[in-house]
């Protein structure tokens, strides 16, 4: 066998072969088009590497010029998958210079049709023989058709369109393959254009050999294809591993997927998910299903959260109960994204729900950790008032004494003075309805509640606190001065937990004054409405914080007392949070330091 024979038949089963193999991918997966394009591209090259053997064997004029004709159709496929390979493969390139290519191509083969015996002589007059590669072959002696113009200027615009190509791919950086795809075909069509022309011009003694130029273009392309292909598959291996990873964080955080379809309105699940919300693995899933496991009191909630999102698109959170079969109660959150369809219509729901429940238990433990500390922060600030309050209500005792000491004297005599007696029993009806709001006021600061939240107006709650303090303030001769903002509106809180906090700020104002000069005692109460706030301050006439200690007095038993235990503030600080309020302290330049608190107005409703 001859080497012509042996390297043209070796050339059209490697890009047979090519072909074949990518076809098969394209099978796989069909919208990747850039394995079509390379197929019929390989293909076509293959029939050319064919026609050229038959050229190069050919002892008859007539039958050189019809296999010349019959090869235009493979070149005009070879064109215009390059093209298109090019544009879906590499997505780059003039679109309108391919448009070009391929109608000028298309144009040269219908001419050539059309011709006789082809569109590249207008007659054959003569085969010559030629040694080429240790055998002779047959090379066409004849007058050039002025026709084969249109293929020159086919055979151009491709190489301008994929000269584009290649600076488009050189600008986006970092696509180093695709800009060597794009340079190799420039470079291979290039060297068959240049080739041919040298052929035709009689400066070349050759055979056309443009298969040879074509068939480094296919094995350019096939390269840049596979290399994608390897890059595919190293992705779905690392997408699997990423699967992997991405399952056992989920499972670790006790994550459950979903995807709504709302087409079908089915949900599918992963297996966390499912036994989450006590469903088997096989079972169908539908949004009634999964709302007749929920709360009664949580359905219409849920229920209105998904049709917002489906309706106005975005992503959704919601909180809410879950049923179990033995009869407990599970807290669920779940977050959502809705996808839209080429429609530009809700089509899928991506979720993700987790169960909170340990969390909800914590939240109620340290809530009612909280809720006993300040019990108990409560009944040490009593504490410290038990003497003023005992002195409070034992003035109110024994003026009730008094008065039915007389009121008995009244009684002996034979005719009593009833007049005296109403005023008498006026006087004692008073003294007890002041020692019952005394202790009205003391058994709500030590009893033992939850948090009942309400209107509160805090000029009377202020009044409020003030009473508790007098008689203490009087006992250590501290002048206590309100100063009420006019016609505020309330706020939305706990009211013993807010008369707790006022009370702590008063009794440490007093505590600071006490080394003052008794007529330098002087604590201030001031409510303001700023903007959106309702400010409480307390400020005192003492002797200030030190500047060590003003950034830590909110910790936790940090104390500038010689008998605190550091809780009270700390306290007031959780107490203001829970309220979405703050609190702070600050100095004055003349002395003294200010400790204010601010919250938030309630956005209606009277205060109670």
């Amino acid at each position: 066998m001859s080497w012509i024979t042996i390297i043209w038949s070796m050339e059209a089963a490697v890009c047979l072969t090519l072909a074949g193999i990518h076809f098969t991918v394209w099978l796989k997966a069909r919208r990747v088009w850039g394995h079509l394009f390379f197929t019929f591209s390989a293909v076509t090259s293959a029939m050319v590497a064919a026609g050229e053997l038959v050229l190069m064997r050919t002892e008859s004029v007539e039958r050189f010029g019809m296999v010349m004709w019959l090869t235009h159709i493979p070149i005009w496929v070879l064109v215009v998958s390059v093209v298109w390979f090019t544009r879906f493969h590499l997505r780059a390139g003039w679109p309108w210079l391919g448009w070009a290519a391929t109608a000028t191509r298309t144009l040269a083969m219908i001419v050539n049709f059309f011709s006789t015996p082809n569109i590249n002589y207008k007659r054959i007059t003569s085969l010559n023989h030629l040694s080429f590669l240790g055998e002779s072959i047959s090379i066409p002696e004849g007058v050039f058709s002025s026709w084969s113009y249109i293929g020159k200027a086919s055979s151009l615009l491709l190489l301008l369109f994929l000269v584009t190509a290649t600076v488009e791919v050189w600008k986006r950086r970092g696509q180093r393959l695709h800009l060597f795809l794009c340079g190799s075909m420039v470079f291979f069509i290039t060297a068959a254009a240049l080739h041919t022309a040298l052929v035709e011009k009689g400066i070349v003694q050759s055979p056309y050999v443009i298969s040879v130029a074509f068939l480094g273009v296919v094995l350019t392309m096939a390269y840049g294809s596979s290399a994608d292909v390897l890059r595919a598959s190293q992705l779905v291996a690392e997408l699997r591993e990423s699967e992997e990873r991405m399952t056992m964080a989920a499972e670790a955080a006790n994550l459950g997927f979903w995807v709504f379809d709302r087409a079908k309105q089915e949900i599918w699940a992963t297996h966390k998910w499912r036994a989450m919300f006590g469903f088997s693995d096989s079972e169908r899933i539908d949004l009634n299903g999964i709302l007749q496991r929920l709360h009664p009191e949580d359905r219409d909630v849920v229920q209105q959260a998904l049709k917002r999102v489906l309706e106005e698109g975005g992503s959704y959170e919601t909180e809410y109960r879950l049923l179990q079969p033995e009869g407990t109660t599970r807290w669920i959150v779940s977050r959502g994204r809705v996808e839209f369809n080429a429609s530009g219509k809700p089509a899928l729901l991506r979720g993700v729900s987790v169960d909170v429940t340990q969390r909800h238990i914590s939240e109620t433990e340290a809530q009612q950790h909280r809720v006993e500390l300040a019990h108990f922060s409560r009944i040490t600030m009593l504490g410290e008032l038990s003497g003023s309050l005992a002195h409070e209500l034992n003035q109110p005792l024994s003026a009730i004494l008094r008065n039915t000491e007389a009121a008995e004297l009244f009684l002996q005599e034979p005719s009593p003075d009833l007049d005296e007696l109403r005023a008498i029993l006026s006087d004692i009806r008073k003294d007890d309805q002041r020692a019952g709001a005394v202790i009205g006021r003391m058994r709500s600061m030590m009893k033992r509640r939850d948090v009942e939240h309400g209107m509160i107006d805090i000029n009377h709650l202020a009044g409020e606190v003030i009473s508790i303090v007098r008689p203490d303030a009087d006992l250590r001769k501290v002048r206590l001065i309100i100063e009420p903002a006019s016609s505020i509106p309330p706020v939305f809180g706990d009211r013993i937990q807010l008369q707790q906090v006022l009370l702590n700020l008063l009794l440490n104002a007093m505590d600071a004054v006490s080394d003052c000069e008794p007529d330098c005692r002087r604590v201030t109460v001031r409510v303001e409405h700023v903007d959106s706030h309702i400010e409480v301050s307390v400020n005192d006439t003492g002797a200030g914080i030190p500047k060590e200690k003003l950034a830590r007095l909110f910790e936790p038993f940090f104390t500038t007392k010689q008998n605190g235990m550091g809780l009270g503030l700390p306290i007031s600080r959780t107490i203001m949070e829970s309220h979405g309020g703050s609190i702070r302290a600050e100095n004055h330049p003349e002395g003294g330091a200010t400790f204010r608190f601010m919250l938030p107005v309630a956005n209606g409703g009277a205060a109670s």
